[in-house]
């Protein structure tokens, strides 16, 4: 049986893997469907790059459980109050600028998040935030050359830009709202102190939106929940598109 400490760290792993699934998920949905065909490949490598840090973490937590648990068995046979990715990944894509915008957003704080992890005493959750940040520095500087794109291009795209953060804008905070497992990966030394990057990502969140002449919302309520397992009804959506061959098909392998 496997003690508090390493549940704990089994549970913010699953965070960082969910996450990272249900975006690559939601990014998928683009294939082929894409404005322009260079863009359509674009955001299908990102979705591509964010399954694969997905399966990394999954198969870290996997090795931890000792329960016979695979990655398979935590993307495709776990219910949705078991997931713990943040409410602003599993939001749907709208337009394109929606979906830009989220990706921006996430992809802001787990640059930051990724900066920091790799410096943590984990020696194997320190070698995939290394290995993934390189992903992620592109993903990072991507989304926000579209954000600056859209946002201070034509009358209609920063219009769209402008219904994009009313949209999302209130899902960003749980970013940096930490779970009881987030604190305690802290503790032991593992996790990342969401405060230390929430003034980084700000910062940059910023410097983005001027350029873009968007303006940052304020007072605006946090929706949260996701980490503990309490999402918004698209995640249910996406569930059951990305479990049903496995559901249907027992022992499918990824």
């Amino acid at each position: 049986m496997i003690n508090q400490s390493t549940s704990q760290l089994i549970n913010y792993i699953l965070c960082l893997a969910d996450n990272a699934l249900i975006l690559g998920h939601r990014n998928s949905e683009w294939c082929g469907h894409g404005p322009v065909l260079e863009q359509d490949i674009a955001i299908t490598n990102i979705s591509l790059d964010l399954i694969g840090q997905a399966r990394n973490f999954y198969q870290y937590a996997a090795q931890l459980k000792t329960d016979g648990s695979t990655e398979d068995s935590f993307a495709y046979l776990r219910n949705e109050n078991e997931f713990k990715n943040c409410l602003l990944v599993e939001q749907p894509n709208g337009d394109w600028a929606q979906t830009i915008l989220r990706q921006f957003l996430f992809s802001a704080y787990q640059f930051y998040l990724y900066e920091e992890l790799q410096n943590r005493k984990d020696d194997q959750l320190a070698a995939i935030a290394e290995k993934s940040l390189k992903e992620v520095t592109y993903h990072l500087r991507w989304s926000s050359e579209w954000v600056i794109r859209l946002g201070d291009g034509t009358e209609e795209s920063n219009w769209r830009m402008i219904n994009a953060i009313d949209g999302l804008w209130k899902y960003s905070d749980e970013l940096f709202i930490a779970a009881d497992y987030e604190m305690k990966a802290v503790d032991i030394g593992t996790g990342v102190d969401l405060k230390i990057i929430k003034s980084k990502w700000q910062e940059k969140v910023k410097a983005v939106f001027e350029e873009a002449t968007l303006i940052i919302p304020e007072n605006i309520s946090p929706r949260t929940g996701g980490k503990e397992g309490k999402h918004t009804e698209e995640l249910n959506k996406i569930l059951n598109d990305l479990q049903i061959l496995q559901r249907t098909y027992p022992g499918c392998e990824w």
